[in-house]
This record gives C-alpha cells, sequence and structure tokens, in this order.
C-alpha cells in the first residue's frame, strides 16, 4: 500500500444547473463531436490532403456531424443493451435510454456512426470510404476524452495489481488496480490519433480506406492490449480462455482493418497500373 498512488476524486457532475446535471460523462461526447467536426471541417479543405479523390464539403459537414452523432449514440447504448447487459435492461426496458447513466459499448457507437456516415456519403453521393476515413481521422479525440470520463466517473477500471501507480478506485473494493482507464486513453486516443495525424499527412486519404483500416486494425490492437489489464464487466465476468467481451468484439475490427488495408493498396496499386497501361 506504501506505492499506491491517491485516487484523485472529482465530482462526476462538472455543474449543476438547476436540476440539470451537465457530468463530465456527457460533457466528453458534446466536446469530441465539435472538436471532431471543427477539425474534420479544416481537413476536407486542404486538396492537398486529398488529391483527386472527391470528399464532402466543409458546409456539408453539419449535417455529417448530426447523422453521427445520432448513430453514435444509438448504436453504443444498443450494444451495450445486447452483449453486457441483456438479461438486467430486459427486467428494466424503461432504463435502456438513460444513456446519461453510462453503459455505451464503443464498438456499438462505431456501427451506428459507421451506419450515419455511410447515409450521409448516400446523400451527398460521396465515396463512403471516404467520409469513413474522414469519421476515422478525428475519432481518436472522441476516445480520448471518453476514456478520461471512464476515469473520472470512475468505471471500468483495472485489474488488482502491484504496480508503483496502482490506484484503489471507489467503489471497486479496497484492492489497488490499474488505472485502465489512463491506458486506453494514452493508447485509443493519444498514440491512435498520432497514427491518424501521420496518415494523413502522408497522404492516405489519397487512398480510399487507407485511414479506416489503420484506424480499425489500430484501435483493436490497443483495446486488446489492454484488455489484458482491464477488470471485465461484473455482470460478464472472463468468457473463455481469459478472453472478454471488449477482446471478442475487437477481434473481427481487426480483421476488417487489414482488409481494409489491403484493399486501399491493392485499388491503388491496380489504378497506377492501369493509368500506365491506358
Amino acid at each position: 500500500m506504501l506505492y499506491v498512488l491517491p485516487y484523485p476524486v472529482i465530482d462526476p457532475v462538472m455543474v449543476q444547473l438547476g436540476p440539470l446535471p451537465i457530468r463530465w460523462y456527457a460533457l466528453s461526447y458534446i466536446v469530441s463531436l465539435v472538436i471532431g467536426w471543427l477539425i474534420a471541417r479544416r481537413l476536407v479543405t486542404r486538396d492537398a490532403l486529398w488529391g483527386a479523390v472527391a470528399r464532402p464539403s466543409a458546409q456539408s459537414l453539419d449535417d455529417l456531424l448530426v447523422y453521427v452523432a445520432l448513430g453514435a449514440v444509438l448504436g453504443g447504448r444498443l450494444f451495450y443493451v445486447l452483449f453486457y447487459n441483456f438479461s438486467y435492461f430486459l427486467a428494466n426496458p424503461l432504463e435502456i435510454p438513460a444513456v446519461w447513466l453510462g453503459g455505451m459499448s464503443f464498438h456499438g457507437g462505431m456501427t451506428g456512426a459507421a451506419f450515419g456516415a455511410f447515409l450521409f456519403a448516400r446523400r451527398e453521393k460521396v465515396l463512403f470510404l471516404s467520409v469513413g476515413d474522414l469519421v476515422c481521422s478525428v475519432a481518436p479525440i472522441g476516445l480520448f476524452l471518453g476514456r478520461l470520463a471512464n476515469f473520472i466517473k470512475p468505471e471500468l477500471w483495472g485489474r488488482p495489481t502491484d504496480v508503483p501507480w496502482a490506484m484503489v478506485f471507489p467503489g471497486a473494493g479496497p484492492d489497488p488496480r490499474h488505472p485502465s482507464q489512463l491506458y486506453e486513453a494514452g493508447l485509443e486516443g493519444i498514440a491512435l490519433g498520432l497514427l491518424m495525424l501521420v496518415a494523413a499527412r502522408a497522404g492516405a486519404f489519397k487512398r480510399p480506406g487507407l485511414t479506416s483500416g489503420l484506424f480499425l486494425t489500430g484501435y483493436a490492437a490497443a483495446r486488446i492490449f489492454c484488455e489484458f489489464f482491464r477488470e471485465p464487466d461484473p455482470q460478464l465476468g472472463f468468457l473463455f480462455g481469459g478472453a472478454t467481451m471488449g477482446m471478442l468484439l475487437s477481434a473481427p475490427l481487426a480483421l476488417a482493418g487489414v482488409a481494409l488495408i489491403v484493399f486501399a493498396l491493392r485499388r491503388n496499386r491496380f489504378a497506377r497500373l492501369e493509368a500506365n497501361h491506358g
């Protein structure tokens, strides 16, 4: 216990506006969407990043924000209900809409956001992969802020450990634990965000699907790694062989990400060959 870091207790309610509590959890969603929208608007105006690839206009991103936000919230809640706590919500269906109490799945949020981006791409008549690349390039912002909100709440803490930076989380018992929320903020947020930045500057947007593939693969790898330090959801526990639900849901993302990377690179190669023989 001599080496346990004190947990910085922070009120999960940032400010109380009369009967309306503004929670850090909700604020992380709002701020990440606004910042992501602002950065995306700048990205689509930089012709050098896209080359000849068609992309949505900066003005149309106002609508993309709505599509992605609705998809992320609905998908995130739906996946949490179905995969993480189905029996509870089956017995308490009126609590399903109470997203402000927590209980969101990133995998579901990403699926919902992707569906929203697909609908937007069809409406704007632009390539879905390019819209997906744009969304994925700013997604680490939400991951970073969301994991910080998990830490503040606190929830989704780590497994018991004796590392010098272990913390005793309120509501998690007396054992010192990994601050796994911070591990995820660092890998899924900062490291993945830097990868997206480097990829964009290297011309990844010119190869539709490449940025999305890098994001999916990078997120899946980071999430699976962090799951080894994160305490499984108590209602699920370990599923089999030490696997967790987060690992199982991330494995298909890794496969899809690799497939997208291969597709984007080979598609670009074939396009160059056709141009040279045209």
